[in-house]
């Protein structure tokens, strides 16, 4: 390996994962679609490395093969030049990226010609160590939940009371309202129908 080559390798991995603990495998110029790639590859990240390989085993995709063999060489990495753990690796970043395209030509119908993209895709995969959630951030977190919701409580309960009151004092009103309509239309067609009898 030359020295440009070295160089290179550490500074990709540096823009991957900078001055963290990990490694990363990259699977270059393979001949499956971008967007076929990354269906696979978005089941797979967040997941820890013997959980996704669990997944990518048994899923349908034809793509799922290759990412297999990506996330399991990262892991290997991960274990040889970082002597990190297997179990306690997890799938931080897992993206596609699309690589050079194949023009190909198919004849048609009327001496017509169309073209074929054959695409191909990059696929990068991180592994890196599970982080230790810290145990006193999450109380914090549920204590300010639990304000906010009872300040959103007493604020809903207080126009909902006062709906409440004007809601019972209207139906009064609307009650005697509709019967006096309703008394003035029969008065008013008692009258029409006695002015046709007389006539």
């Amino acid at each position: 390996m030359s020295v440009q080559e070295r160089r290179a390798i550490s500074a990709r991995r540096e823009s991957l994962l900078g001055e963290q603990p990990g490694a990363f495998a990259v699977a270059r110029f393979v001949r499956v679609t971008p967007m076929k790639a990354r269906r696979v590859v978005d089941l797979v990240r967040g997941l820890g490395v013997d959980d996704a390989l669990a997944t990518l085993k048994f899923a349908p995709q034809a793509a799922a093969a290759t990412v297999y063999k990506v996330v399991d060489s990262a892991a290997a990495n991960a274990e040889g030049t970082e002597h990190l753990n297997r179990a306690d690796l997890v799938v931080a970043k897992a993206y596609v990226d699309e690589g050079p395209t194949l023009k190909r030509h198919r004849p048609r119908a009327q001496g017509r010609a169309t073209r074929i993209d054959k695409r191909t895709s990059h696929i990068t995969v991180v592994v890196a160590p599970r982080e230790a959630e810290p145990a006193e951030k999450a109380p914090v977190k549920k204590a300010a939940a639990k304000k906010s919701a009872d300040t959103a409580d007493t604020a809903k309960k207080a126009p909902a009371k006062k709906a409440a009151k004007k809601a019972a004092d209207k139906p009064a009103e609307a009650a005697e309202k509709p019967a006096k309509k309703a008394s003035a239309k029969k008065a008013a067609t008692k009258k029409a129908t006695a002015e046709k009898k007389e006539s």
